[in-house]
């Protein structure tokens, strides 16, 4: 437990079990600006080598606690400007180790509104609840008789007991131990239970499995609470939190109500007749934002785990790249790019229409493919992909031009974007749209940045969670990966160069106009000479940013330039230039590391100099290796229960993973399907963009559903 003597370092520490000096050199580092990704690669030596999860762990600990003082600083100023803060009550607050327990602490105290409560206390009778409260042997209602008073709004015995439970009733759900069982009751015995709302049966067809339905709140899944709520927004549904009545009243009499005089009796009366209003109602509320906060953070989990799988799938590379963005009517949008990306030419072919138009579209792609020396073929997945990839086929390309089909998700977002506007003014969204497949073969983690990840298709309930939460968590992930695999600089997007450590949009525009008026950088010192690009952005970028062929063999390598003189010295004792010795794995055992050790730069960094030495710029993808569907499966109506069929899996959810089969509806394994034993998270099973060979159960045609199974 906290206590009035912790520090945040210090509970930071216990709690995520870290070293406090490892915690404590985090906290500076961040405190001084420094990035995730820069802390977790660059300061090994300051943290004890914590990775980017402990890091961020602290980093996200550290903003609750520090929300959490300065509300404490508010509820004390609050407290001493009432002349209420006592001791005793000091260390109440001090001692609150989560916000729930520390507004438990000042509710008794908190300015409220009129309640029923405050006009019994009006009406003089707090010194009869206070009576009550004691539980001694009297007559109560002679007791009561005594605050009989019309004048004051007090017609009878009746209404005075009445006026003094009101009292007793607030101060019981005031209670901290009072709210701290009831609430702890809520979550080992509460249900959550919805029920269609009256008159909506129809409207809310696509809700009826909650129609009628009720599960413990403790263990209901993040896809349900969030689909209740959302059933609930909407008015379709009408859901409720709560414990079984009995258990609760039965813990609030051990608690209040003692022995068996008249004056107990009217504490567990004013038990039973408030509870509702006074305890369950609030604590409901308080469960429900709880119990929403949970299933967002396990859907925004979800979401974030599968953007990390869709930014780090294999890349291409560099290779000469056409593109179709396949159509039926309106014709494939085609495009040709180079290894860099860039446009070279585009037009539109109607290889669906018919067979002359099929025969001219042949020409034209074999033509094209020799003019601009195309090395693979980057084919949509929407409407007329598959008949597109099938036509390609027929045209005997040669095994050295590769056809791949590619996720578009997104693509149409990027291509009617302001970024794709400025980078193709004089091209409509079908070039754009056809471009961003191109880039996203060659390297999907480049494109994809340019998209907002909502967009990209991957998650659940992404537009029910918190927006802000959820921006943050994938604005992690897409930095970290990002900088993971390194970023080069003299051709990178701006939207790409903003996620690098340090940078910003800002700096990023600022880095490619300096670019665009002066040329590729020759080196990383060169970044210097961008305008507002100052000594700490550079000490944060620089190791994440590549330039291969320039002036500084090491700026093509993840070595940070701060310990060039690190490698300098590890040549001369070799006797080698540094051109020599990068890709030389044999390094590491010709040298003693600890020679090199010294006040700024420990083992941690050696060995991760030594090895990128061995492997420099190295891409921590996978390597890729083109996919191809069942050649007969094209449509929905192509498939059959009891078919076994490879497939892609582009989504998974808590309640399981959905999977390419190359029909343009994807199919369902649900988590029982997921495997022959019990699975309580599909992505241990599976990741997105993962190859697997699935089983069809059902197709149900009239609502494009495909049942599969991974067992």
């Amino acid at each position: 437990m906290t206590t009035m003597t912790d520090t945040p370092i210090a509970q930071i520490a216990r709690e995520l079990r870290l070293a406090r000096d490892s915690v404590q050199a985090t906290v500076a580092l961040l405190d001084a600006g420094a990035t995730v990704p820069f802390i977790a690669r660059y300061r090994k030596e300051s943290t004890g080598s914590l990775d980017e999860v402990a890091i961020s762990g602290i980093r996200d600990r550290l903003t609750q606690l520090r929300e959490l003082g300065q509300r404490r600083d508010a509820i004390l100023a609050s407290l001493e400007k009432q002349g209420l803060l006592s001791d005793d009550l000091r260390k109440t607050v001090m001692d609150a180790e989560t916000m729930t327990a520390l507004e438990d602490a000042y509710l008794p105290y908190r300015p409220k509104r009129r309640t029923r409560a405050a006009a019994a206390r009006e009406k003089g009778l707090e010194p009869l609840a206070s009576r009550l409260w004691g539980q001694g042997q009297f007559d109560v209602n002679r007791a009561a008789e005594g605050y009989v008073n019309p004048e004051a709004g007090v017609e009878n015995t009746d209404e005075a007991l009445r006026g003094a439970r009101d009292i007793i009733a607030e101060w019981i759900s005031e209670d901290p131990a009072a709210r701290r069982e009831i609430r702890a009751l809520f979550w080992s015995q509460g249900t959550i239970s919805a029920r269609v709302a009256s008159g909506k049966e129809a409207e809310a067809t696509k809700y009826r499995d909650y129609f009628d339905w009720q599960e413990p709140v403790a263990n209901a899944p993040s896809h349900r609470i969030l689909a209740m709520l959302r059933g609930e927004k909407e008015s379709m549904l009408s859901v409720r939190i709560a414990p079984p009545l009995p258990a609760a009243t039965a813990i609030l009499e051990r608690l209040f109500a003692r022995g068996g005089t008249e004056a107990s009796a009217q504490i567990r009366l004013a038990i039973r007749e408030r509870y509702r209003a006074l305890l369950e109602s609030p604590l409901e509320t308080e469960v429900r934002k709880a119990a929403r906060i949970r299933a967002e953070d396990t859907a925004i989990g979800v979401f974030a785990d599968n953007l990390r799988e869709l930014l780090l799938a294999p890349a291409l590379g560099q290779k000469n790249v056409m593109a179709l963005d396949p159509g039926f009517r309106s014709g494939c949008k085609l495009v040709c790019l180079d290894r860099q990306g860039y446009l070279l030419h585009h037009e539109t072919v109607y290889p669906l229409l018919g067979k002359r138009d099929a025969e001219d579209a042949g020409r034209q792609i074999r033509l094209l493919c020799g003019e601009y020396h195309v090395e693979a073929i980057a084919v949509g997945n929407g409407t007329g992909g598959r008949e597109t990839e099938a036509f390609l086929r027929t045209l005997d390309l040669g095994p050295q031009v590769a056809v791949v089909m590619v996720n578009e998700s997104g693509a149409s977002v990027y291509s009617a974007s302001e970024a794709a506007r400025s980078e193709f003014p004089e091209h409509d969204i079908t070039v754009r749209g056809a471009v961003s497949i191109g880039r996203r073969l060659m390297d999907p983690l480049a494109e994809l940045v340019r998209i907002d990840p909502k967009s990209i298709g991957v998650g659940q309930y992404q537009h029910d969670v918190d927006q802000k939460a959820l921006k943050e968590r994938l604005d992690d992930v897409v930095i970290s990966c990002v900088n993971q695999v390194g970023v080069e600089l003299n051709t990178a997007s701006p939207e790409l160069l903003s996620y690098v450590s340090g940078l910003g949009p800002r700096l990023a525009n600022a880095i490619v106009e300096y670019r665009n008026t002066n040329g590729p950088f020759a080196s990383r010192t060169a970044l210097k000479k961008v305008p507002r690009l100052g000594p700490r952005a550079f000490e944060q970028s620089a190791g994440f940013l590549r330039i291969r062929g320039g002036i500084q063999p090491l700026d093509a390598s993840a070595v940070h330039p701060e310990s060039y003189p690190v490698v300098s010295a590890i040549c001369n004792d070799l006797g080698r230039p540094v051109e020599q010795i990068l890709g030389d794995a044999s390094v590491g055992a010709q040298i003693d590391l600890n020679r090199y050790v010294n006040a700024d730069v420990g083992l941690p960094t050696l060995r991760d100099i030594v090895e990128e030495l061995a492997r420099p710029g190295r891409d921590p993808r996978p390597e890729f290796e083109p996919f191809e569907f069942a050649a007969d499966i094209h449509r929905i109506e192509d498939l059959a229960a009891g078919m076994k069929l490879p497939g892609v899996v582009t989504n998974v959810t808590g309640f399981g993973a959905f999977v390419d089969v190359g029909v343009h509806q994807d199919g369902l394994v649900h988590i029982s399907q997921m495997a022959e034993g019990f699975v309580s998270n599909p992505s241990d099973v599976v990741k997105v963009q993962q190859r697997v060979w699935v089983t069809v159960l059902e197709v149900d045609l009239e609502r494009k559903r495909i049942a599969l199974s991974l067992k």
